[in-house]
């Protein structure tokens, strides 16, 4: 199943696309939202994120080459390393990321990154019984300001700048998402290109992992970290992350 979510006079609706139209559900799918006889064609309506999260729960340092062009040390985590973006960076396909004032940072960078939502609540789960708990996966741009992350030592403040977060352009179940091939491409130029068979732990167990921590409600996201090749945007550049199986989410980027 794929899923997508849009404005359509000026209402927000989940949707099923299929060759450039689309049957609209009657609520979020993990809400039990069902299919209605309504259908409207995707050139009348604004592609939004196929997310409306809680909670974004990211993983840093999940790539054993993207560690190494961190620190240019590779030594692996004991665990997964989390932390938390806010709802308030999410944007959609096509919507601005918006650069913060010099003032505040003079670098900030792209990281393609597989994505998934949550299909129902999750706690305590195991690694053997996680693919029953997300509803589909999509693709993220976790936009990092690099020189704040390396002032402060934490991530928080690095990654929660307002639009923060592309995502999209859909969900889907329909991949391998132990075997599929992510993309970075600035204004054309492929920066990043990496298989996600080389994620230190994959998504079932970081799902598993997680829900240990906290419990995990329907629709909320995890981001799964990026592998080597991350690099500065700038005002005037266009965002493309590819994921194999998924599609491509493209974002402009401009200054505040």
């Amino acid at each position: 199943m794929k899923y997508i979510r849009l404005e359509y006079q000026r209402d927000i609706f989940w949707a099923v696309p299929s060759d450039g139209t689309a049957q609209l559900l009657d609520g979020a799918p993990y809400e039990n939202g069902q299919l209605t006889d309504r259908w409207i064609s995707l050139d009348d309506c604004r592609l939004l994120a196929p997310c409306n999260p809680g909670k974004i729960v990211a993983i840093g340092k999940n790539y054993l080459d993207h560690i190494s062009e961190l620190s240019g040390d590779s030594k692996l985590p004991d665990n997964p390393i989390l932390f938390i973006k806010p709802t308030g960076t999410i944007i959609g396909p096509g919507q601005a990321i918006v650069l913060p004032p010099e003032t505040i940072t003079k670098r900030v960078d792209h990281e393609a990154e597989l994505a998934y939502v949550i299909s129902r609540r999750a706690k305590n789960i195991s690694t053997a019984e996680a693919s029953e708990y997300i509803l589909g996966y999509t693709c993220l741009n976790d936009i990092t300001a690099r020189d704040v992350q390396q002032q402060d030592g934490q991530w928080t403040r690095a990654k929660s700048f307002d639009t923060f977060a592309p995502v999209g352009p859909l969900l889907t179940d329909e991949i391998d998402p132990c075997n599929v091939q992510l993309k970075s491409i600035v204004n054309g130029v492929v920066r990043q290109n990496e298989n996600s068979d080389k994620q230190i732990w994959n998504v079932y167990e970081l799902l598993a992992f997680v829900s240990r921590m906290m419990t995990l409600e329907p629709g909320d996201m995890i981001t799964t970290g990026t592998p080597a090749g991350i690099g500065q945007i700038k005002a005037g550049d266009t965002v493309t992350i590819s994921i194999e199986g998924i599609g491509d989410l493209t974002n402009p980027v401009i200054t505040e």
